[in-house]
């Protein structure tokens, strides 16, 4: 698979909203959330509300013309914290793959592009929140170098410090 990735703008709202979808109904055996279930739950909304703030990027990952997954920053504040929330100035990761591309380095290559063009901006780190089930996306966190800095639930907070 050629994938080619571009920088997200403003225009690619809809397909990031498609992806935060794809993120939280990351389980074929449990998916039941739906977009418009999530626009209207403020602490899933907010990492994409106002998509393209001053300090929000974010990467689309291409192949053969057709979008299959996105990673994006976001900063949070301490009265509205995301679910992977460490501090205000370490933004946290948003990141999603269409199911059919799952499981072919599509999130690796989202990632790895993050977390690059993160440390070329000069921020401290990224973080995020990871299920416990989670554990395909969990390896691919720790194999980059995210570490468990809290829990909240059956979920992990990671963080990956620069």
């Amino acid at each position: 698979m050629t994938l080619h990735i571009r920088d997200a703008s403003t225009e690619d709202i809809d397909f990031l909203a498609a992806m935060l979808l794809e993120a939280v109904n990351w389980r074929q055996d449990r998916q039941t959330a739906t977009l418009q279930s999530i626009m209207n739950t403020p602490d899933l909304w907010h990492y994409l509300s106002d998509w393209k703030r001053s300090s929000d990027f974010g990467f689309l990952a291409h192949e053969a013309d057709k979008p299959v997954g996105a990673a994006w920053v976001r900063f949070m504040t301490a009265e509205d914290p995301g679910y992977g929330f460490v501090d205000e100035d370490i933004p946290e990761l948003g990141m999603g793959v269409v199911s059919t591309h799952r499981g072919q380095g599509v999130g690796r290559v989202l990632l790895e592009r993050t977390v690059r063009a993160s440390a070329d901006r000069g921020l401290r780190g990224l973080s995020l929140s990871v299920e416990d089930e989670n554990e395909r996306a969990r390896a691919l966190y720790v194999s980059n170098g995210f570490a468990v800095a809290g829990r909240s639930g059956n979920s992990d907070t990671m963080v990956l410090r620069f």
